[in-house]
């Protein structure tokens, strides 16, 4: 089942286009010109029940209006969306009380009342049953070690503190499909892992489908296997981060630190069968990248050590840092 189905999804916005000087300036009060902007661009979106996935891309991508358009705050130009059975925009009553949204920079709980007042409030506002309500909060309360904050007005906490908060007020009324946007972002390491851990156990335990846009791309090694990328308002990639890495991460690359110095060519003559590329990035020292199909460090070694005496061995693959960048300033691969 398809908690997110969105088909030739499109949103345009007409933005007012400014005459130069003070006479246009004038002339703009009276006489105004606009321009379109199409900020996403007829994508195609399916997002499985129970799924966690990123959704990343530079910013003006167009991450931040799909994410306004799936959770009903923006209406689409045009195109087809169902998110949880609902059309987000026009059943806003019903479809809320089946999500959850966590925006690393706004906050939903109120900021000078006691943290469990504001769950209080959302109880209502959800119309959540008591005894429903005190036993999904002592749950979450226990996950996310909340115990000594809930006496506590939110404006005290610290920032961790408080996104610990913000996931549990979001999770209050046990939402069937997460949106989370930047949830860590200014977090310190220890507070980062604690809240992937929390989100792995949700998923693994309500099957809460999550949708996750972040600039911290640890986030989406941690926690997905699929990922979406957006550029110019288009998705460019769906798919796994293991078929990423596999497809755009460019191999391996093999670091050497020989005993003396050899010609790049010799060194090239002895790996020629196996697409291996030898290039010189110090006194001894040399980078090869391994580019074919199946690429192998230890055949590599094989051809090489019989003829020079290997003094240091230094592997590295390409993360999925490198391999974004690289996609957003070469182009797809391919493509």
């Amino acid at each position: 089942m398809l908690s997110i189905e969105a088909r030739g999804l499109t949103k345009d916005f007409k933005i007012v286009q400014s005459r130069e000087g003070m006479k246009g300036a004038f002339r703009d009060l009276f006489d105004r010109k606009y321009r379109t902007i199409r900020a996403v661009d007829e994508i195609d979106l399916g997002i499985q029940s129970g799924e966690i996935v990123g959704y990343i891309g530079e910013n003006g991508a167009g991450k931040s209006t799909t994410i306004k358009m799936l959770t009903g705050i923006l209406q689409p130009t045009a195109g087809e969306l169902k998110v949880n059975g609902f059309d987000p925009h026009r059943e806003r009553e019903q479809f809320v009380r089946t999500i959850g949204v966590v925006f690393g920079q706004r906050s939903q709980l109120w900021w000078d009342l006691a943290v469990r007042e504001s769950f209080r409030l959302l109880k209502k506002l959800y119309g959540i049953p008591d005894e429903k309500y005190h036993a999904h909060l002592d749950r979450l309360t226990e996950v996310l070690e909340m115990g000594p904050l809930l006496e506590q007005p939110v404006r005290k906490l610290s920032l961790g503190q408080r996104m610990r908060c913000e996931l549990a007020a979001a999770l209050l009324h046990q939402p069937s499909l997460l949106f989370l946007d930047e949830p860590t972002i200014g977090l310190d390491v220890l507070v980062k892992e604690n809240i992937r851990r929390f989100l792995k156990q949700i998923n693994q335990e309500y099957g809460t489908t999550i949708l996750l846009t972040t600039h911290d791309l640890s986030d989406i090694e941690a926690l997905c296997h699929r990922v979406v990328m957006l550029d110019k308002g288009t998705i460019i990639y769906d798919g796994g981060l293991t078929e990423l890495s596999r497809q755009w991460g460019g191999g391996p690359r093999l670091y050497l630190e020989l005993e003396e110095e050899w010609d790049l060519t010799t060194l090239q003559g002895f790996t020629k069968d196996i697409t291996a590329e030898w290039q010189h990035v110090g006194d001894r020292c040399y980078r090869v990248l391994l580019t074919g199909d199946n690429p192998s460090v230890s055949e590599v070694l094989s051809r090489v050590v019989p003829h020079a005496s290997v003094k240091e061995i230094r592997i590295e693959e390409a993360t999925t840092e490198d391999i974004v960048r690289r996609i957003y300033q070469e182009g797809v691969p391919n493509a």
